[in-house]
């Protein structure tokens, strides 16, 4: 089996591109990193230090690398059997005008082998959403043929990846955490199943996303938001703060009650899923800093993300949800001077005021009671 995956940084090698190679895919990395690249290249592999109670240094070895924006990821794609990505959920779209035209290609040279594309990206049905800018960058005359080869599958992913750390000057050496989660939706692949290790197939994704989605980014979120603002420099500190830890864990059991009503997740289950990851965020060999962890929080704000959806799934239900209102009013506090969408939230709030701000970013209504209630506590805050 050939693939070829998008995003050559942290989470492409230490999470999706090593569970490939793992499983003896014949892997080659696109990036635009000449950095990386040349890296990947000259070495054709890499360690990947996994650290937890036993800490591991694996390596990933006979890979290979291409640059996504040239010629080469084109004829990649008209000959491998799965593309995958790790670009971050705005890069999916500079990238689907050059996997059209492989596509293109694929088509003109007759390859009708099954070919998948998994975009593993934060966020709900990134492959959906990706298909859509591939589609908008296609011949009208191609759409058909894609539609009955190509195979976009949608999946869930989860493992925290932490920059490197500080000093290290290997561009390939990343660190991950012992937990890791691929899963897929087995409905929409074409051709038959993969057999990858560490990829689980599913037939009721939404499930499992927003499982992933009300716990633990809800939870990584608010931990950096409250631990800003409680002048905690990492995620470790953070949750060991008494305080910070009590809002947390009780929005994720709000946003945990939203998912045993629509899912009938087992309550117990959940509730020790819940404990896991509060452990995860204590994890002394990952160093993750509250302002990385907390950045672009105004798509993290935004309605279908993980601090707004799993509130209105708690309106639905009439379910309690202080914690949660909580967490939004720390996340219109939170302030970083590199991120670009925590000046543009700075702006909105001087601009427009906290209620107007906030209802224009989320999508809640500006006289609704959780508006209000969460200005109050962002008011609150200093």
């Amino acid at each position: 089996m050939k693939a070829l995956h998008f995003g050559a940084g942290n989470i492409g090698r230490g999470f999706i591109g090593k569970l490939l190679a793992d499983a003896q895919v014949e892997l080659t990395f696109a990036d635009v990193s000449p950095v990386l690249l040349e890296a990947l290249n000259s070495r054709k592999g890499y360690d990947v230090h996994v650290v937890g109670e036993q800490a591991t240094v694996e390596p990933v070895k006979n890979v290979s690398a291409v640059n996504s924006a040239g010629q080469d990821a084109i004829n990649l794609i008209a000959q491998v059997d799965l593309v995958t990505t790790a670009v971050g959920p705005t890069i999916l779209e500079k990238i689907a005008p050059n996997v059209a035209k492989g596509l293109v290609l694929r088509h003109q040279q007759g390859n009708e082998s099954p070919l998948n594309i998994i975009a593993c990206e934060n966020m709900v049905r990134g492959t959906s959403q990706f298909k859509q800018h591939v589609f908008n960058a296609l011949p009208e005359e191609e759409k058909a043929w894609v539609e009955a080869h190509v195979g976009f599958v949608d999946s869930a992913v989860d493992r925290i990846v932490p920059p490197a750390a500080a000093g290290t000057t290997d561009p390939l050496e990343v660190t991950v955490e012992t937990f890791s989660e691929w899963i897929v939706d087995q409905t929409q692949f074409k051709g038959p199943l993969p057999d990858i290790k560490g990829m689980e197939l599913t037939d009721n994704l939404m499930a499992f996303v927003e499982r992933k989605l009300f716990t633990l980014n809800t939870g990584h979120a608010i931990t950096a938001y409250l631990g800003q603002q409680a002048g905690h420099a990492t995620i470790r500190d953070a949750i060991l703060d008494p305080e910070v830890r009590e809002v947390v864990k009780g929005a994720m059991e709000e946003s945990g009650a939203v998912l045993i009503k629509r899912y009938g997740f087992d309550a117990e289950k959940h509730a020790a899923y819940i404990q896991k990851i509060l452990s995860r965020f204590e994890n002394p060999y990952l160093h993750d800093d509250v302002e990385r962890v907390g950045r672009q929080p105004l798509r993290k704000l935004s309605a279908g993300d993980r601090l707004v959806k799993p509130l209105l799934g708690t309106e639905e239900y009439a379910l309690p949800h202080d914690n949660l209102v909580t967490g939004i009013a720390a996340a219109m506090r939170y302030r970083s001077e590199q991120d670009p969408q925590a000046q543009e939230l700075v702006e909105l709030l001087n601009t427009l005021g906290p209620k107007a701000a906030l209802a224009q970013i989320s999508g809640l209504p500006a006289d609704g009671e959780v508006v209000a209630q969460a200005v109050d506590v962002y008011e609150k805050m200093h």
